[in-house]
């Protein structure tokens, strides 16, 4: 029996994804639950969630299958290096798996050869512009192990599937050229674009692209069909002509599926490595639909066609590439030297994650609206209390992100539309972002989240303005936030029987957690308005916040920690909420109450972490670095992270990282892939010297 290679969450140096040769320190290896390959927005996002790539099929994050099949052909002998299309075949024996913040390397080999493979996303958050691109490289490099010359070529396919949401839907394909790069085109037939909204859905409209560098000579490209993978471990060639029989869906049998193929001719392989790319991308057109009109992506502000994005995405690889190596490896080092070598691994894994839950457009104006999806939990867009624990990241790596995540939720709340005195929960449901449809919608009041959105912005756009030095982007919705922090000095000290963002554990009355949210962002209000010269609204809202934490701490004491509701003994919960009275300089609350409840928490540790609160043994990820952040010490931190890193590591559950699981069995109780992932950033934020290093950091 072979042992699964270890994933490590590291830094590499190797040649086609090259790191530094030396580091003082770097994240702890860890086995991921799913490997991102080609991750970008809540549609163009395929993931590997094996042990070995070649233990079956890629996947889309919701888990249908969109397979990219690849194979080596060394001296006239075929193997698998990814996907599991043609078991008959040997596998690459799998030796390392290395996950960074922008790039996914395996490597694998044979007796003969060593193939290492770098998926590639420029996901700099600093720099939306590249970051934007919905293009992902993969680079091969092979040399030989054994000192002798081989004969090599790489071949590589792409299903259909990935353009459709479903395996029987039509779809048609062609080859096409751009400057400087040979193109295989697939798309539905039918591109019904925008027209579906929902949870478990994949995009059924708009175009996937391979390129191949018209530098690679050697390459061969056909849009074709099923037959050609056995025609290439037959022959080590592809067919002449292109399959010319569509539509055809990708499920289809008789005739074979219809596929994009392509073959790089290595020729003569020695000790030196030789290498490959190629480029994966989507157009898809318009990407949102936000108050009834068509958003563009947000490339399309650099670049009016999608050729000449593909052109630029192609000529400035190798920079792009430079400025990778460097980006995960000072990330990295700091994620180390801030939370420890696990803590660094989570964060590491949540990064592409967390981005890729999100799509970056441009409103008609030209602002960016960057706007995430609730991956399988109800499918909403721009949801709030999504957005809040996403934030920390954000607040880290590019605030201009958060003004993104926040801008057109408050441009819809100051709209007509939005008739309550609290902030909204969410914009739609994905792609379709033309109003609020949970709890009832823009009518029913009942099962909203008042306190806990209305809190929720009010921290966020206090953060901002903490990251940016500036309250400007405040000011611009003042009357906004005042009428929201009224809320919240009215109805937020002792909520009511609200739902708050762990609405799956039903609503609550007098819930101490949210209560703390309230209190929090009344002084973050009261820290706003100071900052924009209301100076005796500042000391007003400030007062009662304070006043508020005395009688919190009053009403919620319970021996040796704080309730889960006011009027419940015997009950508990996890404060992360109170992470922002260090964070953000508020101090309504006195050191003693963190320091009270993380003693309380390490004794009641499960297994795989520390449950939300007394009700279940099931816990939020986020929640708890959030939680484990309010230590005053690093080993009580690493002890609440440790078993968080526990979890992914040995969870059974394969696929991209949840945010909700239990603690005992370490089992996904729900959601998946999800941006909430981003939270667990917020260590990076409580230190304020990183904070100030990485906020400040301009595109590089």
């Amino acid at each position: 029996m072979k042992l699964a290679p270890r994933t490590a969450i590291a830094l590499l140096a190797i040649a086609c994804c090259p790191a530094p040769a030396s580091f003082a320190q770097q994240a702890a290896p860890l086995r991921a639950p799913a490997t991102p390959l080609i991750v970008h927005d809540p549609y163009f996002s395929v993931w590997s969630t094996y042990d070995h790539l070649t233990d079956g099929p890629t996947r889309h994050w919701t888990g249908s299958p969109q397979p990219i099949n690849g194979i080596i052909r060394v001296d006239h002998k075929s193997w698998r290096y990814l996907g599991d299309a043609d078991r008959s075949l040997p596998a690459l024996e799998e030796m390392h798996r290395d996950i960074t913040p922008t790039r996914t390397i395996v490597t694998l080999e044979n007796p003969q050869i060593e193939l290492r493979l770098c998926f590639f996303t420029p996901a700099f958050p600093n720099d939306l512009d590249v970051m934007a691109r919905p293009v992902t490289y993969l680079t091969w490099e092979v040399h030989a192990r054994d000192g002798a010359p081989h004969d090599v070529t790489l071949y590589l396919d792409v299903s259909g599937a990935i353009a459709v949401n479903h395996p029987d839907e039509p779809v048609v394909w062609s080859q096409d050229r751009v400057a400087g790069l040979r193109l295989l085109r697939v798309g539905s037939q039918k591109q019904p674009m925008l027209e579906q909204w929902g949870d478990d859905l994949r995009i059924n409209w708009g175009n996937f692209y391979l390129g191949v560098p018209d530098s690679d000579g050697s390459a061969l490209l056909a849009a074709t069909n099923e037959d050609a993978r056995d025609r290439f471990v037959a022959t080590g060639t592809l067919p002449e002509n292109d399959d010319l029989d569509q539509p055809r869906a990708p499920m289809s049998h008789h005739p074979p599926a219809p596929l994009l193929a392509v073959a790089l001719q290595l020729g003569q392989v020695q000790a030196a490595p030789v290498s490959r790319r190629i480029l994966f991308s989507y157009d898809d057109r318009y990407s949102i639909e936000y108050m009834h009109g068509k958003l563009l992506p947000y490339w399309h502000r650099q670049f009016p066609k999608f050729e000449s994005m593909l052109e630029a995405a192609d000529r400035e690889y190798a920079p792009l590439e430079k400025r990778s190596e460097r980006y995960d490896a000072e990330l990295e080092r700091d994620l180390v030297r801030v939370g420890g070598p696990e803590y660094a691994a989570i964060a590491v894994l949540a990064f592409r994650q967390a981005i890729g839950a999100h799509k970056l457009v441009e409103a008609g104006d030209g602002t960016p609206f960057f706007m995430p999806k609730e991956n399988f939990s109800n499918g909403s867009i721009s949801t709030v209390d999504v957005l809040y624990p996403s934030a920390p990241m954000f607040l880290l790596l590019s605030p201009k992100l958060v003004e993104a995540q926040l801008e057109p939720v408050l441009r819809y709340a100051e709209s007509p539309q939005w008739k309550f005195p609290f902030a909204p929960h969410d914009l739609g449901v994905y792609p379709l972002a033309n109003g609020q449809q949970y709890g009832g919608g823009e009518i029913n009041e009942q099962d909203q989240m008042p306190v806990e959105e209305s809190g929720d912005i009010i921290l966020m756009v206090a953060a901002l303005a903490r990251a940016e030095h500036s309250a400007a982007w405040a000011e611009r919705h003042w009357p906004l936030l005042t009428k929201w922090a009224a809320y919240l000095l009215a109805k937020g000290f002792d909520p009511e029987n609200q739902l708050c963002t762990d609405d799956f554990a039903g609503h609550l009355v007098h819930n101490t957690n949210l209560s703390i949210k309230a209190i929090e962002a009344l002084s973050a209000y009261a820290q706003l308005a100071g900052q924009l010269g209301h100076h005796d609204v500042a000391e007003r809202y400030d007062s009662a916040a304070k006043s508020m934490a005395k009688k919190w701490v009053a009403m919620a004491a319970d021996g040796d920690h704080y309730r889960l509701a006011f009027d419940k003994s015997d009950t508990w919960s996890q404060k992360y909420n109170l992470v922002w009275d260090t964070i953000l300089g508020l101090h309504d609350f006195a050191p003693e109450v963190a320091e009270k409840e993380i003693a309380f928490y390490k004794i009641h540790l499960n297994p795989f972490g520390l449950p939300l609160d007394n009700r279940a043994t099931y816990t939020k990820l986020d929640w708890s670095i959030w939680s484990a952040t309010l230590a005053p010490h690093p080993e009580d931190f690493g002890a609440l992270v440790h078993p968080v890193f526990k979890f992914l590591n040995e969870t059974p559950d394969r696929l991209p990282m949840t945010d909700w699981y239990d603690t005992i069995t370490a089992h996904q109780v729900g959601f998946q892939a999800r941006s909430v992932v981003g939270g667990v950033y917020i260590r990076m934020l409580a230190d304020p010297a990183m904070w100030q290093k990485w906020a400040g950091v301009p595109a590089q």
